[in-house]
């Protein structure tokens, strides 16, 4: 077997990389997944744009009938993979290492922190930072436990349960995958590709069609759950270009945007891992962090402190309660936002996971839970807090349009800021972090996505890249198109209809992982 990685440990496999691949206009594409994933995916813009109206029909009909029939498994299954991870973190299999016990790290704690966190919520956290705390407060599309809107209690709440979203239970997903990828990639010399974390299952069977019909998958479930987040992220940019230079915040502008996006996701995809993602997600971190700065000392800094703690206290507290599916007063909130959530996360998890792979050799399995649960969440706990405090605070003051609750959700974040000093600059800098955060959100997903349709390779031709970084778009603004006014609810059907098939994916590939760290446990590899 053929690997551009070390092993420490490689299984008995004669599958060689690459041995499915044909060459075609200088690309290196795996047979049938490329072809299969591009048909699907080709037919689905096309038919969007051909039948807008049909289309949008379909998806939400494809969404009431999953959250209708299959909520029960999204939550139990973000359940179980949270305790999953917990359990292989605090036994004996933690102290594994990713590469072998002699493996040494590729980037810095700092660059690692960055490049995960940029590729995972970045898009989502500027869109709901303001957006889902004001949604829960005001009653926009239900209160969590159904309670009353405006109220002290929904304003306890709100932060809260905006965390619980973003918190253990969403990274939790993306642990799962990213380390099952790089145990069995740097620790058993397989492909970097979905498939390859069920050799302890299938065997020599994942190189055939139950392997083909795996990695379709995680492409299908990549490419509409970046389209979710990309459609996202054109929607708050021109909302906030809007609210800056008066341009029409209309369907036009956002596909405008996703089109101009794209090419410069283009131009950073073919600078690939090095020159590309990690310049772009450092460059991130940091406006992120200006901006954050920023709100916090200019808005109520004392408020946004006790908040700090508050929230804290009151995300653990509710953690359970807002874990479990039934009697609950509140079915159609946890429908709408919860099971939501969790098909969005796991959507993302092929993607996030795979690029937190691919950055994370010669970490323990220990260290790279701990990292990639609790810093994102200690993050976005302090992100939430800032942003959510200040927006309540405004909206409980009758200041601003917040007052009245939120009108779109996109508005959202520049209606807050409308009220601090500066709001022209950082509305300006909160469009610019969106865009960036959209263009490493591309690019990375473009690197992962053309990795899985090459049979693993890492290093796959640069047209390649291009293609995927194209489809992306394509993907994004047909959703947006075929959506409409109620293009929010397209989005959120793409990612929902994909992803709840990924979901048994999933706990299927926790079975097989704990299988491959008991194995390499019980009988570590000999030093050459």
């Amino acid at each position: 077997m053929q690997n551009n990685t070390s092993c420490t440990d490689p299984y008995p496999t004669d599958y060689e990389i690459g041995q499915d691949n044909i060459e075609i206009m200088g690309m290196d594409i795996h047979n049938p997944v490329f072809f299969v994933s591009s048909l699907l995916i080709i037919l689905f813009v096309t038919g969007t744009i051909i039948y807008p109206e049909g289309a949008n029909h379909l998806l939400n009909e494809v969404k009431v009938w999953c959250l209708s029939n299959f909520d029960w498994f999204l939550m139990g299954s973000a359940n179980f993979l949270l305790m999953f991870c917990i359990g292989v973190a605090v036994s004996p299999l933690g102290r594994i290492r990713l590469g072998g016990q002699y493996a040494k790290t590729e980037f810095s704690l700092m660059s690692w922190f960055s490049m995960l966190f940029a590729a995972g919520m970045g898009i989502g956290l500027m869109f709901w930072g303001v957006a889902e705390p004001m949604a829960y407060f005001s009653g926009w599309g239900g209160t969590p436990f159904a309670v009353e809107p405006f109220s002290d209690e929904a304003a306890s709440l709100a932060i809260p349960a905006t965390m619980y979203h973003w918190g253990f239970h969403a990274w939790s997903i993306y642990a799962v995958v990213g380390l099952a990828l790089a145990f069995f990639c740097y620790n058993k010399g397989m492909p970097l590709t979905i498939r390859s974390v069920f050799y302890p299952l299938f065997g020599e069977r994942i190189w055939g069609w139950p392997g083909h019909a795996i990695d379709i998958l995680a492409v299908l479930a990549t490419i509409f759950g970046l389209a979710t987040s990309l459609g996202l992220g054109a929607s708050q940019t021109s909302a906030g270009l809007n609210f800056l230079f008066g341009i029409p915040d209309e369907i036009n502008t956002k596909i405008g945007i996703v089109i101009g996006v794209t090419f410069i996701a283009v131009l950073s995809v073919v600078r690939g891992l090095e020159g590309g993602v990690k310049v772009l997600s450092n460059i991130n971190m940091l406006i992120a962090l200006l901006l954050l700065l920023f709100v916090f000392f200019a808005g109520p800094t004392l408020a946004i402190l006790s908040g700090l703690l508050a929230t804290t206290g009151n995300y653990l507290t509710q953690l359970i309660p807002l874990s479990l599916w039934s009697d609950r007063p509140d079915t159609q909130w946890m429908q709408d936002w919860t099971v939501f959530y969790w098909a969005w996360w796991i959507s993302w998890s092929p993607f996030v996971g795979m690029f937190i792979a691919r950055i994370s050799h010669g970490r323990s399995v220990r260290e790279f839970i701990i990292a990639v649960l609790f810093v994102p969440v200690l993050v976005t706990l302090l992100w939430m807090s800032t942003f959510g405090v200040s927006a309540l605070i405004q909206s409980q003051g009758g200041i601003g349009e917040l007052a009245k609750g939120i009108s779109s959700p996109s508005l959202a974040t520049f209606q807050m800021l409308q009220h601090l000093p500066l709001s022209s600059i950082t509305t300006g800098l909160g469009t610019l972090l969106v865009l960036v955060f959209f263009v490493t959100s591309s690019d990375s997903g473009s690197l992962v996505i053309d990795s899985i349709t090459a049979g693993g390779k890492l290093d796959a031709p640069v047209p390649q890249r291009i293609f995927w970084a194209m489809m992306e778009g394509l993907i994004a603004g047909a959703l947006l198109f075929g959506g409409g006014k109620a293009a929010l609810s397209a989005l959120q059907a793409g990612a929902i209809a994909t992803g709840l098939p990924f979901t048994l994916i999933l706990v299927l590939m926790c079975a097989s992982l704990l299988i491959g760290l008991t194995k390499e446990h019980l009988n570590p590899p000999t030093a050459d």
